[in-house]
């Protein structure tokens, strides 16, 4: 493909690429929300939750008493999964899961429906904006000191750990929902610009 024929048709799919980014942030929501159901899942959330202003409230222990009931990925361990339920932590889990796959839903009924996608937008820019608040508020964001190098140090801010690095990356997620919203917003003001 020539050069000018490869700039041409990336100037020309711009609104297939924009639903390819309705298309991408549904599966990640759909993904995400659905494992939400998921034990592992929904304690793997309880940091950021249980530091969030926005959110704590949702808990009925706070912050931080939820580090000595941490279930390692793939192990079971029942006195912890009692907190947890005693916590709230399943059921705020299943709720969350619940509005992340509508947003998601929303989102890529953009492809057809303007005020749809426009809504799927702002909200997936809200709830990015909350997760993106986790790098304030939720400890567990940064790497901790473990006793490493004392001439140089590699924990704290801004030494993402890898709950941190999956934080960060909603950046993304934020960008993208402004950019459907805005389409939308676009398919829906040009019928009134045109009269």
């Amino acid at each position: 493909m020539e050069k000018q024929s490869l700039l041409q048709f990336l100037a020309n799919a711009q609104r297939n690429f924009i639903h390819f980014i309705r298309i991408s942030i549904f599966i990640v929501m759909a993904w995400i929300g659905g494992l939400k159901a998921l034990p592992y899942e929904a304690d793997g959330i309880v940091p950021f939750v249980a530091n969030s202003p926005f959110m704590s409230f949702f808990y009925k222990h706070p912050a931080p008493e939820y580090q000595s009931y941490k279930n390692p990925e793939g192990k079971t361990v029942q006195k912890n999964i009692d907190w947890h339920i005693s916590n709230g932590t399943y059921l705020f889990s299943y709720g969350l899961g619940t509005v992340i796959v509508l947003i998601g839903i929303l989102t890529f009924a953009g492809i057809w429906s303007a005020k749809l996608g426009l809504i799927g937008g702002l909200l997936t820019f809200g709830m990015s904006l909350v997760t993106l608040s986790f790098l304030i508020t939720t400890p567990e964001v940064y790497v901790p000191n473990l006793g490493g190098d004392f001439v140089t140090p590699h924990y704290g801010f801004p030494y993402l750990s890898g709950a941190g690095r999956l934080v960060l990356k909603d950046i993304i997620m934020l960008a993208a929902g402004l950019m459907v919203a805005s389409d939308a917003a676009q398919r829906l003001v040009k019928p009134f610009s045109n009269s």
